[in-house]
């Protein structure tokens, strides 16, 4: 018969370590005593969920012994609603009966919004969840109402129980962590991807091919709230393309994406701001060898725009897919960091761009960043990301060396610094190829000190630009195509971390300005 699980006053309301949680009243099975192999017993539990429900609500289902295959399908209503007002969204994932502890002991996947349905078995299951044996005990099913309408949300979730003897575990191959590089040399990945393992419509062998054909060095797999897709990439890794492990943790409150952390690490998302939780999971990612990116700060999605701050960031991504407005105000608050940690005298965070391509016609490599490595290694790449040796490009066609250099031969490039003194005279230089008709800005501490013409249909050419330490703290270059619309600048075809100009007193020996 089916469960009705009411309304809101049938719920009890926990905490599960970070945001207040609603957990509904358990859905129960027969012992599974007795049951032939290949037997099944459905159950279907229906309820409503009003305007302002918590973050997540967990569904208990108590798994007797002898399970061979949990399945789960699910569906909810979409009213209409009024212009400007949201309707109902609402995700779904599983943890097993290790329970629902804030760190994902106990998780087994995660779908968001992607699926209406999904197995688990030993052998196998639905992308985006972790094959393992289905074990007696209290499961719980996490459904995540992204946004509901006035008029409530109204699910079914129908849970069916097959009995059996467990297949057989598969064997869990990662890719490995070098590939066949240059040695030190610049290299060229995209980091932010999605394939069908999250709400991606590419398999593993499709992203794969298309950067190779984007020439592409290395990638990141990002799939939403699940390390389900990391043991599914060892086939389309080679000598020619370095495969990194992640997550993009898609909070409420904003996404993160996890760089090269190591092969199975789960990083979760259950937490807001408020909460106090990320910097326990900014911690993680670097402890298990990762970078944290936060991804598109501006973005206009509900729940997209970063709440967190960037006091744990080891990047940015300025550049996210095409560019558009958000990426320009991602942009400038980059710049003003950068103005901040001139003045302060702190690290300074470097910047990077991403595909975030999920399906056609996303570009995979459209962005891509250029990272100056010691080899084609997880290591040396996350280090190269981390120093900011690294600029972004919007296809592999770009190519920039970009330089600040001193009087007596001194010399520094990007994410690197010169140190002279406050009014030596320097000399800043971007040599470019692949930019047709482009247009160089040197930007600094300052803003935009120098603006170039158009370079010529070739796209190649050499710009350069003299300061001084005092004038300019740091350099960064940009190169945007022609504008389409009166004096808006046009988007983006390059853009370089920095080269910092530390402006040296000569009379008492000391450096007075240090980023």
């Amino acid at each position: 018969m089916p469960e009705d699980h009411g309304g809101i006053g049938r719920r009890a309301l926990v905490v599960t370590g970070a945001a207040a949680a609603l957990t509904l009243g358990g859905v129960t099975f027969a012992s599974g005593a007795g049951a032939a192999d290949g037997d099944q017993e459905t159950r279907t539990v229906r309820g409503t969920l009003p305007a302002g429900s918590p973050d997540f609500v967990y569904v208990p289902l108590d798994i007797p012994s002898g399970v061979r295959e949990l399945k789960v399908a699910y569906t909810y209503d979409r009213p209409s609603v009024p212009a400007g007002t949201v309707g109902n969204a609402l995700d779904i994932g599983i943890f097993d009966e290790r329970g629902t502890e804030l760190g994902g002991r106990g998780f087994r996947g995660w779908s968001g919004g992607a699926r209406t349905e999904f197995f688990i078995r030993a052998d196998e299951a639905t992308p985006g969840y972790i094959p393992g044996p289905v074990r007696p005990g209290t499961w719980h099913i996490a459904l995540g109402p992204y946004t509901v309408a006035p008029q409530g949300l109204t699910y079914e979730i129908t849970i069916t129980l097959t009995y059996g003897e467990q297949g057989e575990a598969p064997d869990v191959i990662y890719p490995p962590e070098r590939a066949k590089g240059r040695g030190r040399d610049w290299y060229r990945g995209d980091c932010h991807l999605h394939s069908w393992y999250s709400d991606g419509r590419r398999t593993p062998a499709e992203i794969a091919a298309l950067a190779r054909a984007a020439g592409l060095d290395f990638i990141n797999t990002s799939e939403h709230n699940t390390h389900a897709s990391h043991a599914h990439w060892a086939d389309v890794a080679g000598d020619d393309l370095l495969v990194l492990l992640g997550e993009e943790v898609t909070t409420r409150n904003g996404h993160v994406v996890a760089i090269g952390t190591e092969p199975g690490t789960f990083i979760d998302w259950r937490y807001r701001a408020r909460d106090n939780r990320y910097g326990r999971f900014a911690r993680q990612i670097r402890r298990a060898g990762g970078l944290v990116v936060p991804a598109h700060p501006h973005a206009t999605c509900i729940g997209c725009n970063w709440k967190f701050g960037f006091g744990e960031a080891d990047a940015v991504e300025v550049w996210n897919g095409p560019w558009t407005p958000d990426d320009e105000m991602s942009l400038a608050d980059w710049d003003s960091m950068l103005v901040s940690s001139v003045r302060n005298g702190h690290d300074w965070i470097p910047a990077m761009g991403n595909s975030d391509a999920h399906r056609d016609p996303d570009v995979v490599g459209r962005p891509q960043t250029v990272v100056l490595a010691d080899d084609l290694t997880r290591e040396a790449i996350r280090d190269g990301i981390r120093a900011g040796r690294s600029y972004v490009a919007e296809s592999r066609n770009v190519v920039l060396s970009f330089t600040a250099s001193g009087g007596r031969g001194e010399h520094a490039g990007i994410g690197e610094r010169l140190d002279v003194d406050q009014d030596t005279p320097v000399t800043v230089r971007l040599e470019v190829s692949g930019a047709p008709r482009c247009t160089v800005r040197f930007v600094t501490d300052q803003g935009v000190l120098h603006t170039s013409a158009p370079l010529p249909v070739t796209g190649s050419g050499v710009v350069e630009w003299r300061t001084t330490p005092s004038y300019a703290a740091y350099v960064r270059a940009e190169l945007r195509h022609e504008a389409a619309l009166g004096p808006l600048p046009g988007a983006l075809a390059a853009f370089t971390n920095p080269v910092f100009l530390l402006a040296r007193e000569c009379a008492r020996g000391r450096v007075s300005s240090i980023v």
